[in-house]
């Protein structure tokens, strides 16, 4: 199956992309981890089935110098010891947020309170964003059949800068 479309090759999709890419810049730019950011991102574009960000977030992580075995086991965090109590949380915020259609309540208590022991309004401003902006790029990707497999590490970078 081939991709449907490349919105970066139409004006309008590549102008509503860079003001999109904005907002990611700047919650790449916050006090959040990047390793978290990266976590969470991966975390959703599984739920999600978008071939493209998982791609691109493994091998971003990969690329930070993350291990294979917390790479692998994203998919289980529920079931793995290797991620800090923090990371739990995020991951936690991440699957809630991206199942909103899968768990009625959204996002529970449980979890946001966890979130609030770990991170701070500024960090907690980016986990939010980060949910709702890796959500969306799932969709776009997924409703454009953008396959994954050619993503370079680092590119989102370069074109971000």
């Amino acid at each position: 199956m081939d991709s449907r479309f490349d919105l970066n090759d139409n004006e309008l999709g590549a102008r509503l992309g860079k003001r999109f890419a904005a907002v990611s810049v700047a919650i790449m730019g916050s006090a959040l981890p990047k390793v978290t950011q990266e976590l969470m991102s991966l975390r959703a574009s599984q739920l999600n089935g978008c071939g493209f960000c998982v791609d691109a977030h493994a091998k971003e992580l990969a690329a930070a110098g993350e291990p294979a075995v917390r790479i692998n086991l994203v998919a289980a965090w529920h079931e793995a010891s290797v991620f800090t109590e923090a990371e739990q949380a995020a991951l936690a915020l991440a699957e809630e947020g991206s199942r909103l259609a899968d768990a009625h309540q959204g996002v529970s208590d449980e979890t946001w309170s966890r979130v609030r022991e770990h991170y701070d309004d500024d960090q907690i401003a980016a986990l939010v964003y980060l949910v709702a902006m890796i959500n969306a790029a799932n969709r776009l990707l997924v409703i454009t059949r953008t396959k994954g497999g050619s993503y370079q590490a680092g590119t989102f970078d370069r074109v971000a800068s």
